[in-house]
């Protein structure tokens, strides 16, 4: 029997994101040496049948229906939150003021002022030791984590441009139902919150610096769409009549960081044949670097410091074993998945919590990513060149 401490925790939402999450939690302490032994305790969701199939199909050992019921568990010592974004700042700062660790997952809030409270309260939890960490798990893809490295060690000199783009098809057909992503009251934005956010937490980690003002637009194609008749992928099954969409199909804006580079992004679900593509691309005065999710373990650099007969971009397989996250995983050429960003995700948390410093990125972090997403919305709004973030 392990002498370490155990850490207790509680998932609250066990569709598409606590699946992923689940997988992260079964397979940390599988792979790495964590410095708690980790306890999949208890699951939660309104619907105590599918609550008990989850707990049984991804590995937990109890399950809930109230989401208070399980904050209040003296069993449990941190809440993962996957829900909609219109409950996160509830349950954050409920699980926070009850000494509970949380993570919650991106976006942060619906609203700029949700996303503030959550991160005062996080400041003030962590005064007693308490964490809290917002899920951007692209941060924890290995070759992400390289480039990360790459820039930080200067190799790619003064960073002058970022262009990034995530592009899904999902929405394409119009007969698609009306899902809770597509209601501003649940989700907050559309494809600017749930896809934009990573693209600009993803710009904003590589390049290690905020954005300070945005210009962009937002459109939505498809205004009523079959209301909902029941669960399944991203969004179910239609029933009968019609509902509005009130958020965003597609964003498109310009960025400009506290140092002056520049960086263009379009977020959009309506990329007809692209299922999840996210590809960013970091320019600066020595070099180049560029990363897309589908080619997960790749990294592309440009050298610019080598004579231009030579010069080209080199492919970069991130497997070795010197690549983050990557020793505790295969023999190099042997590439991993999408899901083990989430198992990183909690390498990381536990490391911290355990540590006793703050976790990254933060519910600060989250809150800068909710204020870039607010200003593209008030620019579209106000059809103004640039907005402060």
């Amino acid at each position: 029997m392990s002498d370490k401490p155990r850490l207790n925790v509680g998932l609250v939402g066990y569709a598409f994101m606590g699946k992923a999450h689940s997988e992260g939690w079964r397979t940390a302490p599988v792979f790495f040496d964590l410095p708690y032994r980790v306890g999949l305790t208890a699951v939660c969701g309104r619907d105590g049948v599918r609550a008990a199939q989850a707990a049984s199909q991804f590995g937990w050992a109890s399950w809930e229906t109230d989401w208070r019921a399980l904050i209040a568990r003296d069993d449990v010592d941190l809440i993962d939150i996957c829900t909609p974004g219109d409950s996160h700042a509830e349950i954050a700062i409920a699980a926070l003021a009850a000494g509970k660790h949380v993570l919650c997952e991106k976006p942060l809030a619906n609203t700029v002022a949700e996303a503030e409270a959550m991160a005062e309260a996080a400041a003030e939890a962590a005064k007693r030791g308490v964490y809290a960490m917002v899920g951007f798990t692209n941060r924890r893809v290995p070759a992400i984590a390289l480039a990360r490295r790459m820039i930080e060690a200067g190799r790619l000199g003064a960073i002058r441009q970022v262009r990034a783009a995530y592009q899904q098809d999902w929405l394409v057909d119009p007969g698609v139902p009306l899902a809770w992503r597509l209601q501003k009251d649940r989700a907050g934005s559309g494809a600017l919150g749930d896809i934009g956010a990573h693209i600009v937490d993803l710009a904003q980690f590589l390049v290690g610096d905020d954005l300070t003002a945005v210009s962009g637009t937002v459109e939505t194609f498809i205004a009523s769409r079959p209301l909902q008749a029941g669960g399944g992928g991203l969004a179910g099954t239609a029933g009968e009549g019609f509902g509005e969409v009130t958020v965003d199909d597609a964003a498109w804006f310009l960025g400009r960081f506290g140092s002056g580079a520049m960086a263009s992004f379009e977020a959009t679900r309506y990329a007809t044949g692209r299922k999840n593509a996210l590809s960013i691309e970091v320019s600066g005065s020595e070099g180049a670097l560029i990363w897309n999710l589908e080619e997960l373990n790749v990294l592309h650099f440009y050298d610019n410091r080598l004579p231009a007969v030579e010069a080209g971009f080199a492919r970069i397989l991130a497997t070795e074993a010197d690549t983050p996250y990557y020793a505790a995983w295969w023999p190099a050429g042997h590439t991993i998945g999408w899901e083990h960003g989430f198992t990183h995700q909690v390498l990381d948390l536990v490391t911290a919590i355990a540590a006793g410093v703050q976790p990254r990125p933060s519910f600060t972090d989250g809150l800068q990513v909710q204020r870039v997403l607010d200003a593209v919305e008030r620019s579209s709004a106000a059809s103004t060149a640039w907005v402060q973030v």
